[in-house]
């Protein structure tokens, strides 16, 4: 079963789309939790961080190196959150590994 973000890929559904090579886009969350925030997501299916495979190396340090250039584009220079949720408990709610890049504002620690 495909995911919203593997309809966002293909351009089944839009998005506001900011970045995008062959093995990653970047797109503005619908429901944003700062003034910046960015879901990197690699173009390839994988479910979760507890998916990863020796295989997926490369295109996850992509995404990362992805997720900075959009933070300078952005204008983070003054600092910006990098997330990943893990599963149902960790807060994951889109099957499909996904960075939320967040800045814009002064965040705080514990984050929840």
């Amino acid at each position: 079963m495909s995911s919203i973000f593997s309809k966002i890929i293909a351009r089944e559904i839009p998005a506001d789309i900011v970045y995008e090579d062959d093995d990653c886009l970047a797109f503005r969350d619908i429901s944003p939790k700062a003034p910046v925030h960015v879901l990197v997501i690699p173009k390839r299916e994988i479910v979760s961080l507890a998916d990863l495979t020796v295989e997926d190396e490369a295109v996850m340090g992509r995404c990362v190196v992805a997720a900075s250039q959009i933070a300078a584009a952005e204008g983070l220079g003054g600092g910006y959150r990098l997330i990943v949720n893990c599963g149902e408990d960790g807060g994951q709610e889109v099957p499909h590994l996904h960075f939320h890049l967040l800045g814009g504002r002064k965040m705080s620690w514990p984050p929840g």
